[in-house]
């Protein structure tokens, strides 16, 4: 058929999929294969299926008497979100997934150190930066979040026949001097198209 563009090598299946976390503020990968910064730490184990990256921009449409389809569409916000369940409990991953909060050492009756988890209070959750990093093969994309904050509820099944798993619910957030998020890769099926030239 003519024009057909049809490239099995740009399928994409993640093979294998990380999640990172750190301060926002922290210096992002210079590209998509470098090692990730100091201050990025990953989040460990991740259920196979719950790793998704969500863009659900908002429209408004104009209707017109003269008309049975709108007139005009126009964008009204942009949402973003990330969700992925983790399989590691430690207090850094309750800190990211319940948008904040301290861990102290507490005095215990036996000789073993514990631990409290204190959440949060109202107004006090923290932004935090994030990266998802897909590789397929060769292929590395790293989708880079400058500015998220968990904005959902925390709903961790304890059960018995399951690994009980910590559900993070990342909404992007973005500033007027800043991308919100993008994508950095080195998969040549990006590389900018050459304009035709005349002759």
């Amino acid at each position: 058929m003519a024009g057909e563009t049809a490239n099995n090598n740009e399928i994409v299946i993640p093979s294998l999929t990380r999640v990172w976390l750190a301060e926002v503020g922290t210096a992002a990968p210079a590209d998509a294969t470098v090692v990730m910064p100091a201050g990025w730490r990953a989040v460990g184990l991740t259920t196979e299926d719950s790793l998704k990256f969500n863009n659900e921009p908002n429209f408004e449409q104009v209707r017109s008497a003269q008309s049975s389809y709108p007139t005009r569409t126009f964008q009204t916000q942009d949402a973003s979100t990330i969700e992925v369940d983790l399989q590691q409990w430690s207090g850094e991953n309750f800190r990211a997934v319940y948008g904040g909060g301290e861990v102290t050492e507490i005095t215990a009756q036996d000789s073993k150190k514990h631990y409290k988890f204190t959440p949060p209070r109202i107004g006090a959750r923290t932004e935090i930066a994030a990266c998802i990093e897909v590789i397929d093969g060769g292929k590395n994309y790293r989708y880079m979040v400058p500015r998220t904050m968990q904005m959902e509820g925390v709903n961790t099944e304890l059960a018995k026949t399951k690994e009980a798993v910590l559900p993070l619910r990342l909404a992007v957030q973005s500033g007027d001097d800043s991308d919100a998020w993008y994508v950095i890769t080195n998969d040549p099926s990006f590389a900018p198209v050459a304009p035709p030239t005349d002759g």
